[in-house]
Parts: structure tokens; C-alpha cells; sequence
């Protein structure tokens, strides 16, 4: 049982929040992914004293202990900031073991048991909270070996870190690819003839009445229906009951950023074909800017939440793609979406491929060609990053099993 290996447990505090002090605050937010989002975090009274038990440590295991679709997930503890202390909500449990590396080990298990855990509510709706007795209860097959379990936390540990990484690449080339989206197609400072930035070293300009601004000369107004095709070529899976499909789906997506692979036996409804060149932008909640680079693997389809962009070659999908990121594309569609509820608002696509750009053929060519490379490794990584976490999820219970023995 977890309980074997856990010998302290606290609840955080209710805090008296305040713009600035020695101490933050980490709420529900903050526990996401097996991680901790600083970003959310706050800061309380640092007056009053607290308790020495109720500050973060290094090794520590945080659960949320109430709230719909928050109670049960946790986050480890991987280390603590120098410049400031930590503490929790009174909504965050703080669980404590023995060492760092078993606490790791123990942190695994509750993360792969994250949707299990959120069924160990009691009391009603509006106030149910964690049951902390059944928490500890929950069976496991850990080893108590302090040296197997750094092994096992360490392996488990190297995956986690590549996904990371892969994170971080990805966070770098899309602010790359943004911002020489902006400089093209924005300032237009794309390459002239001569390889200089065409606006900033003079080239024409002309006055568009539509846009009530100055754009390059030669340069058009169109709707994307003018630029690029929608497909609605569907498909059947469950017509192929064993074949496995690469299945885009809004749950996967937002939870992987790619595909899961299903059978067709496990697909109820029709679904789009995807082909190399498409982008897929949702229809459902644009506000979130779902965009997908499609792979060139075989078999792929995708919701029909999702409108096809069926691109005429790799570079216009690649100039597209960013169109679909951009800022002003995702406000245009979140403004036109309509639903009788904020969690269930769609664009017509009909009214998505109406957004007005400022285009030109040949320099929307040469975008997508210089950005080819970028694209790629962040579609590679995204892949990469689901498979990492499918790899760690199936190793976990071997690992702990003892099925799978590391030396």
C-alpha cells in the first residue's frame, strides 16, 4: 500500500493573499502533469507564522484533495526555488516518504492511478473532497529496495526529461517561426530580390481602402477559400475492424498534442481521410487555437470536429499552418463561433474560410520553404513526446512489478 512508504502527511494552509512577499503560494493549478506551474502560483501573508511542516521540500509529493477535474492529480517535487519558500493551499495534500528516490517512485504510481484517484471523492458535489484513508490505501507492488527504486525512478526520470526537453525545443521554434511569420507577413520585411528586407529598404507600398493601410505593391486581398481547399473525404473505420488507424481526436489532441492509434473496430462514426499535406484546425472552441501539422504516416484520419485544410503542396501547408497560429485567425473564428454554451461554441467552417489575408503566391512559397525545417522538428517532437509518454506509462507497472528488471 502507498501507505508503506509515506510517513508524513499534511494539508496545506488557508492563505491571506497579497501582491508580494517572502512566501508563495501553490493552488490546484499548479499541480498538473506530474509537475508544478509556477505560473499560477501566488503569494500570502508572510506576517504570521507557519508551521515549518507545511513548506515544500525537495522530494515531496503534492495531491490536489478537492475539486471537480482537479482532485487526484499530483505533482513531485523534483526541487524547490533558492530565492523563496513554498507552500501549499489547503486544497493540496503534501505527502512525505523516506527518500527522494522512493518518493519519485511513489509519485509514478499516483500519476498513473491520476483518473482513479479522482473517483475517491466523498461528500456532495459542490464540497466532496479526496478521501485521504482509501488515497493511502491504494495498492502497490513497489519495491521497498532503496537501490531499485533509484533505478526504477531514474529510468522513469530520463523519459520524463527528453519530453521536457522536446517541450522546450518546441516553445523555441514556435516563437521562431512566429516571429519571421510576423516579420514576412506583418511588417513585410520578407527577402526582396536582393535578399534585403523588402519594406525597411523601400520597396513600394500602396494604400488598401479595405484595411485602411499600406501594403506591399502587387499584393492581394483574399479569403482562404481563395488559397487552399477544404476536404471532406470520409471514411468508415469500423468497416476495418482490425486495421489500426491514427486517429486525431479533440480528447487526444489536447492531452498529447498528436494521434492515438485505435482500431477501426473501436470507432463509431464517420471520420475525415488526412492526407501529408493538410492542416486540421478545430472547429470546436477555436478560442483554444487547435492546429495540427499532419504526419505522412498511413492510415490517418481525424474527427469532424476538425476542418481539413487540403494544402496544394508542403510549402503552402507550412505558410498555412502559421496563419491558422496566428493570433488574429484564432480571435476572427472565436468571434464568429456560435453554441448555446461557452464549452460548446463552433465557427462554420464556411465563416472560418472567410478570414481576409494580405497575400502574395510567390512569397508565401519562399515562408514555407525557409520554414520547412522548423515545422518539421516541432510536428517530430510532439510525436516523439507521445510516444516517451506511452513507453514510460507501460514500463511503469513492469518496472514496479518487478517484471522488468533494470541494472
Amino acid at each position: 500500500m502507498i501507505s508503506t512508504f509515506v510517513k508524513f502527511s499534511t494539508k496545506g494552509i488557508t492563505p491571506k493573499y497579497v501582491e508580494n512577499s517572502t512566501i508563495m503560494v501553490l493552488n490546484q493549478k499548479c499541480v498538473r502533469d506530474n509537475k508544478i506551474d509556477y505560473s499560477y502560483a501566488q503569494f500570502t501573508d508572510d506576517s504570521k507564522k507557519i508551521a515549518e511542516s507545511k513548506f515544500i521540500r525537495k522530494g515531496d509529493i503534492l495531491v490536489n484533495s478537492t475539486g471537480a477535474g482537479t482532485a487526484g492529480r499530483s505533482a513531485f517535487v523534483a526541487d524547490v526555488p533558492n530565492d523563496i519558500r513554498v507552500i501549499v493551499d489547503s486544497h493540496i495534500l503534501i505527502l512525505r516518504c523516506n527518500s527522494f528516490y522512493e518518493a519519485q517512485c511513489v509519485s509514478y504510481v499516483l500519476f498513473s492511478f491520476e483518473e482513479t484517484l479522482m473517483s475517491f471523492m466523498t461528500g456532495s458535489s459542490g464540497q466532496s473532497e479526496l478521501d485521504k484513508v482509501v488515497l493511502l490505501d491504494l495498492k502497490t507492488n513497489m519495491s521497498s529496495n532503496p537501490e531499485t527504486q533509484r533505478k526504477i525512478a531514474t529510468v522513469l526520470s530520463i523519459l520524463d526529461k527528453k519530453i521536457e526537453l522536446n517541450n522546450r525545443i518546441n516553445i523555441e521554434l514556435e516563437a521562431m517561426a512566429k516571429t519571421l511569420y510576423d516579420y514576412w507577413f506583418v511588417q513585410f520585411d520578407f527577402p526582396d530580390k536582393n535578399g534585403k528586407p523588402y519594406k525597411i529598404n523601400g520597396g513600394k507600398m500602396v494604400w488598401n481602402e479595405e484595411l485602411k493601410r499600406q501594403i506591399p505593391d502587387g499584393w492581394q486581398i483574399k479569403e482562404l477559400s481563395q488559397i487552399t481547399d477544404i476536404s471532406n473525404e470520409s471514411i468508415n473505420p469500423f468497416e476495418w475492424p482490425m486495421k489500426d488507424f491514427k486517429h486525431y481526436s479533440i480528447p487526444v489532441f489536447d492531452k498529447t498534442g498528436t494521434y492515438a492509434i485505435e482500431k477501426g473496430s473501436e470507432i463509431k462514426s464517420n471520420k475525415f481521410t488526412i492526407k501529408e499535406t493538410d492542416i486540421l484546425v478545430s472547429k470546436l472552441n477555436p478560442r483554444f487555437s487547435r492546429v495540427i501539422y499532419s504526419t505522412d504516416d498511413e492510415n490517418l484520419i481525424c474527427s469532424t470536429e476538425f476542418v481539413v485544410w487540403r494544402t496544394k503542396n508542403i510549402e503552402f501547408k507550412n505558410y498555412l499552418y502559421m496563419i491558422a497560429r496566428d493570433a488574429s485567425f484564432v480571435t476572427y473564428c472565436t468571434q464568429s463561433a456560435s453554441g448555446t454554451s461557452n464549452s460548446h461554441k463552433r465557427v462554420n467552417p464556411t465563416v472560418m474560410m472567410k478570414y481576409r489575408i494580405v497575400f502574395n503566391e510567390e512569397i508565401a512559397e519562399r515562408f514555407g520553404k525557409a520554414l520547412g525545417s522548423t515545422i518539421k522538428m516541432y510536428a517530430k517532437n510532439q510525436l516523439e513526446n507521445n510516444n516517451l509518454s506511452e513507453l514510460r506509462d507501460w514500463l511503469l507497472p513492469l518496472l514496479m512489478n518487478g517484471q522488468v528488471k533494470v541494472n
